[in-house]
């Protein structure tokens, strides 16, 4: 997965402001990371690494790319990935491993889907938390934007977030990024009725006139 760079994840000063404001964990806008070093003694099983990569991957990943992010054989992963999606077929697993277009993704298992979509929409009428409005701040302001410099921005995983603000109707999907693929996301018309716009042009431009960070929750749950 492509990181983002400090260009792309230095925000204006009202997603600085938002995302800034979360618990731990949380790092400034542009921000560069530097990747940890492991012993290679420490390297886990690749069918280990391979299932790390592919649950926080952003769109389906090839073969190609697998090997030269893990350092493995494109042969050894060609393998070991029709194994594991057997595996986790064998073993009931709430969720399959699929090969899809050019690559490989996680995705939920049918006969758990329903029950999955029932947890996501049952938190509908939940007030969102801090982590779901700093991060609808985020994509309101540098919309279109991908998870990963979502995460670049506030310093964590998005995944789980996006999740529910797609569900709540705020965000959604509209389209991939032409170099790397990964899924792009915007604002809704429902984010526009909710927040009493017309349009983003009439969002502020400056983190002091944004509401405060408890009246931005009250009007979305309302």
């Amino acid at each position: 997965m492509t990181e983002p760079s400090d260009a792309d994840t230095a925000g204006p000063p009202a997603v600085a402001a938002a995302a800034g404001t979360g618990g731990g964990g949380t790092a400034a806008a542009g921000t560069a990371r530097t990747p940890p070093r492991v012993d290679a003694a420490d390297r886990p099983p690749l069918a280990a690494l391979l299932e790390a990569v592919l649950m926080v991957a952003e769109r389906p990943v090839g073969v190609a790319e697998l090997a030269t992010g893990l350092g493995a054989s494109a042969r050894e992963i060609e393998r070991l990935l029709p194994e594991l999606a057997e595996g986790y077929v064998r073993d009931g697993r709430g969720f399959r491993l699929r090969h899809v277009g050019a690559g490989w993704r996680f995705y939920t298992a049918d006969e758990c889907a329903p029950w999955a979509e029932g947890f996501v929409l049952a938190g509908q009428s939940a007030r969102l938390s801090q982590a779901a409005l700093e991060t609808l701040a985020v994509v309101a302001y540098q919309q279109p934007v991908s998870r990963g410099r979502i995460a670049a921005v506030r310093g964590v995983s998005a995944d789980g977030v996006i999740r529910t603000l797609t569900a709540r109707r705020l965000v959604e999907e509209i389209g991939h990024d032409p170099e790397t693929g990964a899924i792009l996301y915007a604002t809704t018309d429902y984010f526009l009725e909710r927040m009493g716009l017309r349009g983003l042009d009439e969002l502020p431009p400056l983190a002091p006139l944004l509401p405060g960070l408890d009246d931005l929750d009250d009007i979305v749950a309302s």
